[in-house]
């Protein structure tokens, strides 16, 4: 399974619906939403109504990445806003809430996510790997778009895959997530990743159908 994940972040949200088409009609079954709480990260993003809009205008997969102070305060609200995935950062809680939001994300029948920074070992997630869908690697530090790409990140992937194998963890997704670009895109799938997430390498182009049809076909 290949995916390619566009950041609506990068894209014109006054014409955000038209977006969601472009994304479509390239053959991105994800949309990526960062929702931001100036708090963990820097900047200030999309909240809840923003997802809720989305589902409305939409039947993509909606891909929500909270980078958000203590998500447990707020995932049921992403969850019933629509939300198909939603992940969270191991760094934004203790270890006993992590555990208890990822199973109250599943208990709301919305796919849980784990996700570690550029600076947070692959190895500090493993003990979540059973209780998620989906891995999701920064290859930047969270909060800023049109950043460059970390290499050091095809570590964690290949890390990450190796893991996948061993636990038996086969619909186990790992996303990538950071200067991503039809440039890297095959070195990244090689490394295991199977969704990639892509902002300003989608929206910043020229023709941004033929950047995502790029990026599948790297």
């Amino acid at each position: 399974m290949i995916i390619v994940s566009p950041s609506i972040l990068s894209a014109d949200f006054a014409n955000l619906s038209s977006e969601l088409q472009v994304m479509k009609n390239a053959g991105a079954p994800w949309a990526h939403v960062d929702v931001m709480d100036g708090h963990f990260v820097p900047n200030i993003s999309i909240g809840v109504p923003v997802v809720a809009s989305l589902r409305k205008a939409t039947d993509l997969f909606l891909d929500v990445h909270l980078m958000i102070d203590t998500p447990i305060k707020y995932a049921e609200n992403f969850c019933k806003a629509g939300a198909d995935y939603i992940t969270i950062h191991i760094e934004a809680d203790t270890r006993e809430n992590i555990r208890k939001i990822l199973e109250l994300i599943r208990s709301l029948g919305v796919k849980p996510g784990i996700v570690v920074k550029p600076k947070t070992p692959a190895e500090a997630i493993a003990e979540y790997l059973p209780m998620v869908d989906m891995v999701l690697v920064m290859t930047v530090e969270p909060g800023f778009g049109g950043q460059k790409f970390m290499p050091s990140s095809i570590a964690k992937c290949e890390y990450l895959s190796r893991k996948k194998q061993e636990l038996g963890l086969d619909e186990l997704i790992i996303e990538v997530d950071g200067g991503i670009s039809a440039a890297n895109a095959r070195l990244l799938f090689d490394a295991g990743a199977e969704a990639l997430v892509a902002g300003s390498s989608v929206f910043g182009a020229e023709n941004q159908e033929q950047a995502i049809i790029d990026m599948l076909n790297s």
